[in-house]
């Protein structure tokens, strides 16, 4: 089945740049295009895509608020940010908002349809030179005060998935890792989706680094 995608962008090139790009592309085809914030909430509600690759800087409602309202509204479209502004605080308004993905318009065209793959698939992905940045970013940062009780009802062995997650593990990798079945690290990350509250891996990551579960590495 091929992922419907919305395209939201201000600029009627770029629109017609992924387009044209994606109409080669028989898994992905694109259901309607934006040239506004209103006007991608609007149009996803009418055609219900999978994913809206969506810009930040637009008039009327710009892409954070466009997401915001996306995922309080359509929680089962995600929305993918591609956008040429990657400073931390845009990266931070993204995630906040739902944004189950950030990437930046100078990456390679098959990075940005991987992208739209795996976040159609519920999955999250950032863009990897943002990555590095974030993770230095909390490397960095002084040693923080003593950490708040984890959630209740959070294992030892889930701990111990949470903190393979956050270093970018996939199920499979997880399950070698653990030595255990790969139905059964399918199964702890489902569990941790629901005890955290997080709707992918990204953002599964910040709830696990924002309790305490997990603290990031070099």
């Amino acid at each position: 089945m091929s992922v419907r995608v919305v395209l939201a962008d201000d600029q009627p090139l770029v629109r017609t740049g992924l387009r044209v790009l994606m109409a080669d592309t028989p898994d992905i085809v694109v259901v309607g295009e934006a040239a506004t914030g209103v006007e991608a909430v609007r149009l996803a509600a009418e055609v219900a895509p999978d994913v809206v690759v969506m810009d930040i800087r637009m008039p009327e409602l710009d892409g954070i608020e466009a997401t915001r309202r996306l995922t309080a509204d359509q929680p089962d479209v995600r929305s993918l940010i591609l956008t040429t502004f990657d400073d931390d605080d845009s990266v931070y308004a993204a995630l906040r908002a739902g944004a189950s993905g950030f990437l930046v318009k100078d990456m390679a065209l098959e990075a940005i349809l991987d992208a739209i793959r795996v976040v159609a698939a519920g999955d999250g992905l950032i863009a990897p030179s943002v990555t590095r940045r974030l993770i230095e970013e909390f490397a960095g940062r002084p040693e923080p005060a003593p950490p708040p009780p984890p959630p209740s009802g959070i294992t030892d062995r889930e701990r111990e998935v949470l903190t393979l997650v956050g270093r970018g593990l996939s199920n499979t990798e997880i399950a070698g890792e653990l030595c255990i079945a790969v139905a059964t690290a399918k199964a702890h990350v489902a569990r941790l989706f629901t005890k955290l509250g997080a709707r992918d891996r990204v953002h599964l990551v910040i709830a696990a680094y924002e309790a305490g579960l997990v603290t990031p590495t070099r």
